[in-house]
């Protein structure tokens, strides 16, 4: 309705107008000479002057329009996040104690003669029961991204990469592995990156840790790291299962557990912290896989800049 309004109002102006020199020509206007005191120029920039104030007037209201949609979906956004982080502390706050008590009992439990399959029973419950604290840390985690601010400094690169490895290695599950660290020395090292410390350390542990767990003894994992511009690249890649293309785009999904994960351990939040991290970070986050072959995870951060 509106567009026909706008319409409307440039046309019939121009439509009169034209009316009217018609009626002059064929004099059938009554007073004549009073209309040939209107040139022909006179009219175009009054009909230009008026369609000019109609196109303004809809591109202000176009622009007051877009900022307000702008304004409620912003708003919108941050109920959603406010909300969902009191959801997941009162998750929280609802399960630690289960929790606890469950642990409790399990560990009175390991005290007594057990015979074999009771074994099983409590190492199966001990297993889920981890499993479900390893969640709610990671959704915990995830939330307090999403509000808290990010306390940047320059981060060594070099350094960062070299820890993590460290406790990579140290682990049970990287028994077995090949495990390679790549990093420049000549011209010059890499530079630093601006960002929190501990939350890049987590997003290069969880690709590390994700490289771990669909992998298997013998199996090739690659830490690697190159300056490419304004941009510090860091790769995580590993000759492990792969994933399959339609998973590629879903594997950073909360809680998303692909076909090759069956049986592997994991909270399914791994890589949701991941990409939540680099975006906080203003770099990005993408995979790439070849199902059967392997998989190299590629981050791109900005280099810190003074």
């Amino acid at each position: 309705m509106k567009r026909w309004l706008w319409v409307a109002l440039m046309v019939v102006p121009l439509a009169c107008g034209g009316m009217g020199a018609v009626l002059f020509w064929l004099d059938v206007l009554p007073n004549r000479i009073a209309y040939l005191r209107i040139d022909l120029g006179t009219l175009f920039l009054l009909l230009g002057l008026m369609t000019g104030s109609v196109m303004l007037g809809e591109a202000l209201r176009r622009v007051v329009e877009e900022r307000r949609q702008r304004v409620f979906l912003q708003r919108m956004q941050a109920e959603m996040v406010n909300e969902r982080h009191e959801f997941l502390r009162r998750l929280d706050h609802e399960l630690k104690n289960p929790l606890m008590a469950m642990r409790a009992g399990l560990a009175n439990l390991t005290g007594t003669e057990l015979d074999a399959p009771q074994r099983e029973i409590i190492e199966s419950v001990e297993t889920q029961i981890l499993r479900l604290s390893r969640l709610l840390a990671d959704l915990r985690k995830l939330a307090e991204l999403e509000i808290r601010p990010l306390d940047c400094a320059p981060v060594d690169v070099n350094e960062l990469l070299q820890d993590v490895l460290t406790m990579t290695e140290e682990r049970p599950e990287a028994e077995g592995r090949q495990i390679t660290l790549t990093l420049p020395q000549a011209p010059w090292p890499l530079p630093p990156v601006s960002g929190d410390h501990d939350l890049l350390f987590l997003l290069v542990h969880n690709l590390l840790d994700n490289a771990l767990k669909f992998t298997r003894p013998g199996d090739k994992i690659e830490l690697r790291a190159f300056e490419d511009g304004a941009r510090v690249v860091v790769e995580v890649a590993d000759t492990g299962a792969g994933i399959p293309e339609k998973d590629a785009l879903l594997v950073w999904n909360e809680l998303y557990r692909g076909e090759n994960a069956r049986g592997v351990p994991g909270s399914g939040i791994g890589l949701s912290l991941v990409r939540a991290i680099a975006e906080r970070h203003h770099g990005e986050v993408f995979l790439r896989s070849r199902l059967g072959q392997g998989t190299v995870f590629t981050l791109r951060l900005p280099v810190y800049r003074k």
